[in-house]
Formats: C-alpha cells, sequence, structure tokens
C-alpha cells in the first residue's frame, strides 16, 4: 500500500542545522522543492519560537512551527497559536527546586520566548559543551536575576523548563528525582541538559494532531531527528528518519537511517521519498 508523504516534521540541532548551526544549500534547496510540491514543511524543535534562526522563521511557504518539543504549535503568518500545552507554575517551581539544587543554568520559556539566569549565561561556557550554543544563548534568551521569581510573579503555565548541567553526574541525579514527579516529561536534546515538558507533551503527538487539523493522516507524515526528545516523534509518525548522527535510542526507532546534518542528510531524505516521486512503500 502506498501514501504520499504530506507533511514533514524537521528537529533543528543536529539534524536540519549542521554543528555550525548553518542551512546548507542542498537542504535549502530541498525544502523549497517540497514546498512547491506542496508539502507542508515545518520545524519540529525544542527551541522556543525566538530561538529559532531568522532564515527559518520566515522562510517561504514554512506556514507552521512546532516549539519546545510540541509545547506550543503556531501559525507562522498570522502568529495564532494552534495548539498549547502548558507545565503549570507549580510543576514548574518543583522542576527549577530540583534542579537548582545543582550546578546549572535554568531557563524558562514563556510565549516562545526563553529567559535565562543572568550569572551563569554570564558563563554560558561551563554549561553548553557546544561552543556553537554560546552566541546562539547570548541572543535569544532575556537574563534575569531570578528565573524561580520570574515563575511566581507571572504565575501561569509556560512553555518548558530546562537544565544546563556542568557535572554529568549531578545530571543523573536530577533525572531520576524529576522521574518521580507525576505530571513533568523530562526529555535531553543535549547529553547535558533536561528538558521538561507537562507530561504527554512531545513532537510526535505535536505533528499527528497538527496533521488531524489539517486533514492530514499520521502515515503521511515523515519527520527527521537526531536527539532524545525526538524517539518518540519517529514512532508517532508514518514515517521516522533518523540522522546517521543520531542516538541509538533514535535510530531504533526509525524507519530509515540518513546521512549525517554534516553531510545534508535531511536533505537527501527529502529528495528520496518526497521529490523522488513522492511515494513510498508503507
Amino acid at each position: 500500500m502506498k501514501h504520499q508523504i504530506k507533511m514533514i516534521g524537521l528537529d533543528l540541532d543536529g539534524t536540519v542545522l549542521t554543528d555550525k548551526k548553518e542551512l546548507t544549500p542542498r537542504t535549502i534547496k530541498a525544502i523549497e522543492q517540497a514546498i512547491r510540491v506542496g508539502v507542508i514543511v515545518l520545524v519540529a524543535t525544542g527551541r522556543p519560537w525566538m530561538g529559532i534562526p531568522e532564515e527559518l522563521r520566515s522562510f517561504p511557504g514554512m506556514r507552521y512551527a512546532l516549539t519546545s518539543n510540541g509545547a506550543r504549535v503556531i501559525d507562522t503568518e498570522t502568529g495564532k497559536v494552534i495548539e498549547e500545552c502548558l507545565l503549570s507554575p507549580e510543576l514548574a517551581k518543583k522542576t527549577l527546586e530540583i534542579c537548582g539544587k545543582y550546578d546549572t543554568l535554568l531557563e524558562v520559556y514563556f510565549d516562545g520566548q526563553g529567559y535565562g539566569q543572568r550569572e551563569k549565561m554570564e558563563r554560558v561556557e561551563r554549561y553548553h559543551k557546544n561552543p556553537n550554543m554560546w552566541e546562539y544563548t547570548r541572543k535569544t534568551r532575556i537574563p534575569v536575576e531570578d528565573v524561580f521569581g520570574l515563575v511566581e510573579r507571572e504565575n501561569r503555565g509556560l512553555d518548558k523548563v530546562q537544565a544546563l548541567f556542568a557535572d554529568m553526574d549531578e545530571r543523573r541525579q536530577a533525572w531520576e528525582e524529576l522521574e518521580t514527579v507525576e505530571g513533568l516529561e523530562p526529555v535531553g536534546s543535549l547529553k547535558y541538559n533536561i528538558e521538561v515538558n507537562a507530561a504527554g507533551v512531545n513532537k510526535g503527538t505535536g505533528l499527528v494532531n497538527l496533521g488531524k487539523i489539517l486533514g492530514i493522516r499520521r502515515e503521511e507524515i515523515m519527520a527527521c531527528g537526531d536527539g532524545d526528545n525526538d524517539t518518540i516523534m519517529l514512532r508517532e509518525v508514518g514515517f521516522g528518519v533518523a540522522m546517521a548522527n543520531a542516538e541509538e535510542q533514535v535510530k531504533e526507532a526509525a524507519d530509515y537511517i540518513t546521512l549525517s546534518n554534516e553531510e545534508d542528510g535531511v536533505a537527501e531524505a527529502i529528495e528520496k521519498f518526497v521529490l523522488g516521486g513522492g511515494e513510498r512503500l508503507c
């Protein structure tokens, strides 16, 4: 039985972006061609809306964006929030209490904007192990003196909490404690972070729900990813593509393993399964 791919969800870091956080010409061309033949292409990322590169936020024809691991899905043309599944302030504060016991850079996301601890952001090199993320963090996060206090003042739902750990043993301890708290969904897109959403929030559910709104079946959705927060996405959609640089559990969840993010793996998958006739065996 054959199904045409009608939607493609693309993770950013380690997937559609190179290690230097760039889009290659081949990848741009493949996305443009997919959009031109009527396929819905969207970013499916753990980043907040304001953390998505401007080149992708304003990409012609890219009408939707799934952000903060699916906590917020937006119409990029109108700015309308199509779907949001927010973390309660109580659970956010519990998360901050647990992760704040350790040497961490804490971030909270409200309305698509990230906020980080000012003092720790000034030493971002200690917490982000990837030098390519240092300038990204400084440019896209608003520094605040106290993220816990910000959550208390806002006293409303937020997209996500993120903690970046200086010590990996401390990350393990925090993860174990977070898993005991009902209502939380901890994942890690990097080997040194923990991202916490409301329970049940993930990229896969977000893509499938958007598909239902647009009249696109699960079997007609393709997704590409590499990190822990992409594992469920690749299982949930009709056709999951893992990057060659993906973590092992992501590869195990995939239907196909493409080239790495440094080798235009996303472009290769789009060319092969979408532009090369537009159909695949299912």
